[in-house]
């Protein structure tokens, strides 16, 4: 099914085409102007300029025949030719009907699906995750959840920092501590324990320790750069070590992610690409993309059009060591002939814009992606305390998520209890619904504000069950069931729509209708700020309705069941677009 606004495009657009005009000017919009009318065309303007008219007259001429169809109840001319439309509640209660028996809402999956990859997450083994993982983290789930609902085939990957210097600097501290451990002896290739020489405790003080120690002792700092060159040069018993504190690393992440139901389809590490730098990098030394500039060797990705200097991708020191941006193109070639990428998005802190600009360059330059495959970083910005700096702990430290998580959790648990919400629930019952509060007070405070900007997050604030919050989204969409099950319970069920009466319910209508449009939006721009809005707006809007009406008191029975049909309907999108934000929705409160 069309959504209604194009329904109602088509209709303008055959007027405009009577009046000898393209059918492209009957493009129509929400309004910008309510109190004028529900919908806007503004098609007179660019049409009239065309064909030498006055676009007033021309409006008007468009309007008196649209007034004459069972579309539209209103239609006016505003200034130089501005079209304002309201549909009539025929129409508004026939596409009420039809988005109801729709399994998708109305809104059509992509007509050209594409192979994406969602690079989201990122995190370092043997470190622990803090604040600053959570924004690539829930703004990359959500692109991921939108893009597949659209649709599109998608690959979601974490993409673990499991290669670099952190690996080697726990190596060997643990060495220090334990050199009588087999993965130590230079001259056994094993077999090794099968069991892990530490704990997820003990890796989380041992990474810390070790790269405090080598900022204080200059032959550490050596050993961990030894270790890590021998690790990635394939020493067995690093490499066993390796894979230990990478499986208890992953462990840990994988319950934190679950927290905040964030889940990877892939969990690849640069690891995972390092086989590919030794070919790739004398393929391009062969084929001359690749130069040499003072013992290391780069790849130029200036353009002539650039109004700054970029600085060429550099691949290999001088020292023979490969770099990020050096992974980070196997990490793409990989992509491109493993998982048959069309699109790529690295959902990463925008202030690494340089890196990828380079790597981009560089990946297009080298023949590594064609030029048929996109490639975007989706870049966000910091999560700021409230005193405007990034968010640290009271002592003034960074953050770790778990305990962040803990934070929302237990004034989620306090809210309720001041509300008198789940009082009377079991203990385990009550416990959950404090965390799926806590979580969407984290995760709505974060996804409401455009992901580029900086935002100020104010516990106190986006923990409240009033105004533009997680927890009231949840309420109301608790509310939405409760209604339906106090209907059931006395013999009450959802019926067939019939004409809305009232602006509260014709605006409730209208807000559901827009469904489509607005998943269509948010996947183009990579927004999710833009799901939020939506769903407040279905909120508020439902919530206006529910105060103007008595919905299990109404005494026509056709209208009450329509209104619980529009209960029905109303609690679908908000659920679902909850849904790809990460949102999950407890059965009661």
């Amino acid at each position: 099914m069309r959504p209604l606004r194009l329904q109602l495009a088509a209709v303008v657009a055959e007027a405009f085409e009577a009046e000898g005009l393209d059918r492209s000017y009957g493009e129509v919009v929400v309004s910008a102007r309510p109190d004028l009318g529900q919908f806007q065309c503004n098609g007179a303007l660019p049409a009239a300029k065309a064909a030498k008219q006055n676009p007033r007259a021309l409006a008007e001429a468009v309007a008196a025949r649209l007034s004459s169809t069972p579309a539209f109840r209103e239609v006016s001319v505003a200034g130089p030719g501005f079209l304002n439309l309201s549909a009539t509640d025929q129409v508004l209660a026939a596409h009420a009907r039809a988005t109801a028996a729709d399994d998708r809402l109305g809104v059509e999956p992509a007509p050209q699906p594409q192979r994406v990859v969602v690079d989201y997450g990122g995190p370092n083994v043997a470190k622990p995750m803090h604040v600053g993982h959570l924004r690539a983290a829930i703004i990359g789930e959500s692109i991921k959840r939108l893009a597949r609902f659209l649709g599109h085939p998608v690959v979601g990957d974490v993409h673990l920092g499991d290669w670099g210097l952190q690996m080697g600097m726990v190596v060997a501290e643990l060495a220090r501590r334990q050199p009588d451990l087999p993965y130590f002896d230079a001259a056994s290739a094993g077999p090794y324990p099968a069991e892990a020489p530490v704990t997820a405790a003990e890796l989380g003080e041992l990474y810390p320790t070790a790269s405090q120690r080598a900022k204080e002792d200059p032959a550490f700092a050596e050993a961990a750069r030894l270790a890590t060159f021998e690790l990635q040069q394939g020493r067995p018993g690093y490499r066993a070590l390796w894979q230990h504190l990478v499986a208890v690393s992953v462990a840990e992440l994988k319950a934190d992610y679950g927290r905040l139901a964030v889940t990877f389809d892939l969990w690849l590490g640069e690891s995972d690409a390092e086989p590919r730098i030794p070919p790739l990098i004398a393929r391009l030394q062969a084929e001359g993309v690749a130069r040499e500039s003072d013992g290391a060797w780069i790849v130029e990705v200036a353009e002539p059009e650039d109004t700054r200097v970029i600085p060429p991708l550099l691949l290999l020191k001088s020292d023979g060591a490969a770099l990020y941006g050096t992974t980070d193109l196997a990490t793409l070639e990989q992509r491109i002939e493993e998982l048959r990428a069309e699109l790529v998005l690295y959902v990463v802190d925008k202030r690494q814009a340089d890196h990828f600009l380079q790597v981009f360059r560089a990946a297009r330059r080298t023949g590594v992606v064609p030029p048929e495959v996109g490639l975007e970083h989706v870049g966000f910005g910091t999560m700021n305390g409230t005193d405007g700096k990034p968010f640290k702990t009271r002592e003034g430290g960074v953050m770790r998520l778990r305990d962040l998580l803990d934070l929302v959790t237990d004034k989620a648990r306090e809210r309720l209890e001041e509300a008198g919400v789940a009082r009377d629930y079991p203990s385990a019952e009550k416990e959950e619904i404090a965390r799926l509060v806590g979580v969407a007070t984290l995760k709505f405070a974060d996804l409401s504000n455009h992901r580029t900007k900086d935002y100020v997050f104010d516990l106190d604030r986006f923990s409240a069950f009033e105004g533009r919050t997680g927890p009231y989204l949840l309420y109301t969409a608790v509310r939405i069931r409760s209604i339906l099950r106090k209907a059931a319970a006395v013999g009450l069920s959802p019926g067939p729509f019939v004409p809305p009466t009232s602006d509260a319910e014709r605006n409730l209508l209208l807000t559901v209708a827009r469904l489509p449009d607005v998943l269509t939006g948010a996947w183009a721009a990579r927004t999710p700020n833009v799901l939020c809005d939506y769903a407040y707006d279905l909120a508020t809007a439902f919530s206006r309705f529910y105060q103007d009406h008595h919905i299990l008191s109404e005494p026509d029975p056709d209208r009450r069941a329509s209104w619980l049909s529009l209960c029905q309907l109303t609690a679908r999108p908000l659920v679902l677009v909850l849904d790809l934000l990460g949102i999950e929705v407890p059965e009661r409160m």
